[in-house]
């Protein structure tokens, strides 16, 4: 097989294949649709002010309704979710003289980034809990190393958008501060986790010390993120950013993006979120499906289905070459050969379908379900989660 640039022939045919046909889908079921350039640049305003290397314009502008929002002394903006956390933990591990961060087994940094808060920064990671819940405030009263930080990530992805309830989650960022440890949010997707708790996002945040927010996902912007604490803290996470290479000339288009799909969606999220609940409703009870969690805590969750990898990817492909209706390119596997995970993130795509829409969407999609299957059960699909970028 012949291959170029490491990748194979056939391989990247099969890409080719796969965009193309996504290309002519006019329907989309997951977030806010197809991701396209031109919409992207459409967000940015003509009249946009660029900044000089993370200073002025656009980008302080973000920064400083990012700090109102979660009401917080100050925000910086950075390129990326893994430079910004791992700054501010290298921050408050310096300032504590300790190395420990402490986090849910499922935690991004541990498991999708290389390990190099631990390679690049020098801190050691201490999981809490089981991977296939989440942590509780139990779990970390049974540990006695004194940490740095604890991390904490609302909701919890890997989980289906699960989240603490409120007391436990006070008791837990109150277990961090007690230990003289910094709290701090993985909050992603806070502006999620808010519309799922009812509540504002600087109520959570308030909770903790600093706070990350992401603009690329729920949101929909460009890559971009911010991070949200005491103004002394981000001092220095700017001083991490710019070693880190992450103070580019211009960060203007990201923060400009982010600052639009702010202001369009963030008020939608609790209308995100009770769609969510409408399609959880309508999926309940057909044979094959299964919600997790039901009912949804955001306006996410994940979908088990009784289907083969094979089947599914079939059944996917017939909705798009058929109908025109685009659902996921693939599924991720369980413990159960005959059961796949997909993740079903609510946005304006999602918003714009009937949960009946829905409900007929996936059913077509486990229509090949193998005969004679057992019910969905945590026994039938293992209780562990799966890994997911």
């Amino acid at each position: 097989m012949s291959a170029r640039g490491g990748q194979s022939v056939s391989g990247e045919q099969a890409r080719s294949d796969e965009q193309a046909l996504r290309d002519q889908c006019t329907v989309f079921l997951v977030g806010h649709g197809p991701v396209r350039a031109a919409d992207l640049l459409a967000g940015i305003p003509a009249d946009t002010v660029p900044d000089r290397y993370g200073d002025g314009g656009v980008v302080a502008e973000l920064e400083a309704e990012i700090a109102a929002l979660l009401g917080k002394p100050a925000a910086v903006y950075l390129p990326s979710g893994t430079m910004a956390q791992q700054s501010v933990l290298r921050v408050h591990a310096d300032r504590r003289q300790r190395r420990t961060v402490v986090f849910h087994p499922m935690c991004h940094l541990d498991r999708h980034e290389d390990r190099a808060f631990e390679r690049l920064h020098g801190l050691t990671g201490r999981p809490a809990g089981d991977p296939a819940r989440l942590m509780t405030i139990d779990d970390l009263a049974t540990l006695a190393e004194p940490p740095a930080a604890l991390l904490i990530e609302l909701p919890q992805r890997d989980l289906g958008g699960q989240q603490p309830d409120w007391d436990d989650l006070r008791a837990q960022t109150g277990w961090a501060r007690d230990r003289g440890a910094a709290a701090h949010l993985d909050g992603a997707r806070l502006w999620e986790s808010a519309a799922g708790y009812g509540r504002a996002p600087a109520e959570i945040a308030a909770l903790f010390d600093t706070a990350y927010v992401s603009f690329y996902k729920g949101l929909g912007a460009l890559p971009g993120c911010c991070l949200a604490g005491p103004a002394d803290i981000l001092a220095e996470v700017r001083e991490w950013r710019r070693r880190m290479g992450g103070t580019l000339h211009g960060l203007w288009p990201g923060a400009a993006s982010a600052l639009s799909c702010l202001r369009r969606r963030l008020p939608l999220m609790p209308e995100y979120l009770g769609h969510a609940r409408e399609i959880a409703a309508a999926l309940r009870g057909v044979p094959g499906v299964r919600v997790v969690p039901d009912p949804p805590q955001v306006p996410m969750m994940h979908l088990l289905l009784r289907t083969t990898p094979d089947g599914f990817a079939a059944a996917a492909r017939r909705l798009a070459a058929e109908q025109q209706v685009w659902t996921w390119p693939d599924a991720m596997a369980t413990a159960d050969p005959d059961v796949q995970r997909v993740e079903l993130s609510v946005g304006d795509a999602t918003r714009a379908l009937r949960p009946a829409q829905v409900r007929d969407l996936v059913t077509a999609l486990v229509a090949s379900a193998p005969r004679g299957s057992l019910p969905l059960t945590d026994e039938t699909v293992g209780s562990r989660p799966w890994p997911l970028g």
